[in-house]
């Protein structure tokens, strides 16, 4: 049955402002995890069927109203409105499955799930047409989609074998972790977006820790409870910390003035001051004072936030894992932690000696990486 996509979001999500506590006891919502995924396993053989059609579809979603990607009983999830808008489309209940299940609050800038789907003509019931192309498939579900809040948008769809599965054939999967450094309150706009700390971080340190737990590792210090992984066992390929723009919609005073020079300017520019320079001039630590208070923006001018991204890479993750690494990484960047003691944790192969995990608002899922046929 199609969910209601009126139903309210559970009113339990995380803050957006302290970290999460890790859950002892497992609810039906947390078996749903935002990062648990088994390695992949051989399917039966299928004996395909010529008049049913099985895409891949890429999706987005913001995922604050949402109980999670999966389907669950009276909740509104991402896989409930996707299969409603299917259903809409082509007459008849589907079920879709995703690649990576992902918690209450969790965003996805691309996950993928697939779906079979046998036409059949709406005038002539019983009468089987051939599959519709993929992107007559992509404008009739965001058609529904956009009906419906517009949370969710399919981005790229593309036909794939019958025994081709969304889950099991994924190579790698790719987390972004969002924070915004500064003690300014949250704008409206990055609300349920990111991790909001207060605090500087030394991006610097973070990096050293992130060298700390790359690789192949007993990860038992960053698995939460419920975590139905069968090893603890992961091999993380990447773990980074960046600095990035801190507003990627609207310029800033610098910025529309590095975009106007020509390049009489630039050239120019290597006699005039340090406040004349483009932005990529000016360093971090510069721009680091211009959000802690260092330069008068004016009256009605809102100060911003330095603005800190994790990326976390592997074929595949354990329950919670990205949320209690970037946990691990705050604390160092704050300085609640040294490098030894985010060895300390890693060699101590419980989820106790970890910090608290980072909340849900600020993790999405980047990509899905597939040997396409």
């Amino acid at each position: 049955m199609s969910e209601n996509p009126k139903h309210l979001l559970d009113t339990t999500s995380e803050s957006t402002q302290r970290p999460s506590k890790i859950a002892k006891t497992v609810t039906e919502s947390e078996d749903h995890s935002d990062e648990e995924e088994e390695q992949q396993q051989p399917e039966k053989p299928m004996i395909p069927n010529p008049k049913i059609q099985r895409y891949l579809v890429a999706i987005e979603y913001i995922g604050t109203r949402f109980s999670g990607s999966q389907q669950q009983p009276n909740c509104l999830t991402v896989v409930g409105v996707l299969q409603e808008a299917f259903h809409k489309f082509i007459g008849q209940p589907v079920s879709i499955f995703c690649s990576s299940q992902t918690d209450a609050g969790v965003h996805a800038l691309s996950n993928v799930c697939h779906v079979d789907v046998e036409r059949i003509s709406k005038r002539k019931p019983g009468e089987v047409l051939p599959p519709h192309e993929p992107t007559v498939v992509s404008r009739a579900v965001n058609h529904f989609l956009q009906k419906n809040e517009g949370d969710v948008m399919v981005i790229d769809v593309r036909c794939v074998p019958a025994d081709f599965h969304a889950r099991f054939k994924a190579k790698e999967r790719t987390y972004f972790y969002r924070l915004l450094s500064g003690p300014e309150s949250l704008s409206t706009f990055e609300r349920d977006r990111a991790w909001h700390v207060p605090e500087d971080l030394d991006v610097l340190a973070m990096q050293e820790a992130c060298k700390v737990l790359v690789g192949h590792h007993d990860f038992s210090s960053f698995r939460a409870a419920g975590c139905q992984a069968k090893s603890p066992i992961r091999t993380l390929d990447e773990l980074h910390v960046s600095e990035v723009v801190s507003n990627p919609y609207f310029p800033s005073i610098i910025e529309r003035r590095q975009n106007n020079l020509t390049q009489d300017d630039l050239h120019a520019s290597s006699n005039k001051s340090e406040t004349d320079l483009p932005l990529s001039s000016i360093s971090i630590d510069d721009k680091a004072r211009s959000f802690n208070g260092g330069t008068d923006l004016g009256f009605g001018i809102r100060r911003g936030h330095r603005s800190f991204v994790v990326t976390a890479c592997a074929r595949a993750f354990l329950y919670h894992q990205v949320r209690l690494l970037v946990g691990v990484l705050k604390a160092v960047g704050t300085r609640e932690l040294t490098i030894s003691d985010v060895e300390r944790i890693l060699n101590a192969k419980t989820v106790t000696a970890a910090s608290p995990m980072a909340p849900a608002c600020g993790l999405y899922l980047g990509r899905v990486k597939y040997d396409l046929p």
